[in-house]
């Protein structure tokens, strides 16, 4: 399944219901798919938020089975502003919120939920995608 949809935060509900009726298709687990809508409301609001700047644009997702239908494979693709989210240093979970930096912990949090995350930056577009068991 493909979709295009336009980098505005106030998408994240159609996609996160475009996703879950695949995802419901396939058999997906309600473990696995509320796991799924949170990063994807973080991965999908981080685009909307910073990549492209307050200008216009679009975010492509594409969800396929991997592993003979045991897990899902989805990628984020924009063409915004080139950046690699894997490559932030982790929170340090260990502080209180108040001794804590501000930002990272959307992103860690999907780190720790998915069973893969990926990152590539090719012919102008960001590609991350998450892979996770049904």
């Amino acid at each position: 399944m493909e979709l295009k949809v336009e980098a505005k935060v106030e998408n994240v509900d159609a996609l996160t219901t475009a996703v879950n009726e695949c995802l419901e298709r396939m058999g997906c687990s309600m473990r696995s798919m509320t796991q799924i809508d949170i990063a994807l409301d973080e991965l999908f609001s981080n685009v909307c938020n910073y990549a492209y700047e307050g200008e216009p644009g679009h975010v492509n997702v594409r969800i396929s089975e991997v592993q003979d239908g045991n897990a899902v494979r989805i990628t984020l693709e924009d063409s915004g502003i080139p950046f690699d989210p894997l490559k932030q240093k982790d929170p340090d979970v260990s502080k209180s919120i108040h001794e804590r930096a501000i930002g990272g912990l959307g992103i860690f949090m999907v780190k720790r939920t998915m069973d893969d995350v990926l990152y590539e930056y090719r012919d102008g577009l960001n590609m991350l995608t998450v892979i996770k068991s049904l």
